[in-house]
């Protein structure tokens, strides 16, 4: 019995496409890639830091001493300073991001790169969702009472993830999702 060639997905024919036109065609090719995944988490991550928050409102138990001092009231507003409020981003970010990882190295860059790459990608995204989890709620306060305030959480999502987009993509390009040496792609 004859095994039937596998024919190119569409993915698989663009990636070629961009390809043959040259690196810098390729990368922005996976910019848009990679920028399409991201919008798709972040949809997830939307949804999930909406049904965290409302599930954990209540729960204002106090950040261990190290979280205290960086989640302040004074610099994050106040009620942002406990565990009700900084683990539904942080555990959304961190399942979107997750899912983002292995859509992008399979789809994106089509590596092959080994599982503790993704340990470091975690490393790396407790740091972000930490730092951004903390900027959002800077960024919140800074627009109390101005004319976008009723946006305000919007605008601080989008910064921040515009900003860990901007880390994530050369991260996971360049270091760890590199592309296997022989191109799978062909016609």
């Amino acid at each position: 019995m004859e095994e039937k060639e596998k024919k190119p997905s569409w993915l698989e024919k663009m990636d070629k496409k961009a390809l043959d036109k040259g690196k810098t065609v390729k990368t922005l090719w996976q910019i848009l890639k990679f920028t399409i995944i991201c919008t798709f988490t972040t949809g997830i991550q939307l949804l999930l830091v909406n049904l965290l928050l409302l599930w954990m409102k209540n729960w204002d138990a106090p950040l261990p001493s190290f979280l205290e001092s960086i989640f302040d009231p004074s610099v994050v507003g106040e009620g942002n300073d406990n565990w009700g409020y900084v683990l539904p981003f942080f555990l959304s970010n961190a399942i979107s991001n997750t899912i983002a990882y292995f859509l992008n190295k399979k789809k994106t860059f089509r590596s092959d790169a080994p599982l503790w790459h993704f340990y470091v990608y975690i490393g790396v995204i407790v740091f972000l969702v930490l730092l951004m989890t903390w900027f959002q709620g800077v960024m919140v306060l800074w627009m109390m009472g101005s004319m976008v305030e009723a946006l305000a959480p919007t605008i601080a999502s989008l910064t921040a993830g515009f900003i860990q987009a901007c880390v994530l993509f050369p991260l996971q390009k360049f270091v760890l999702s590199r592309e296997r040496k022989k191109e799978i792609i062909e016609e």
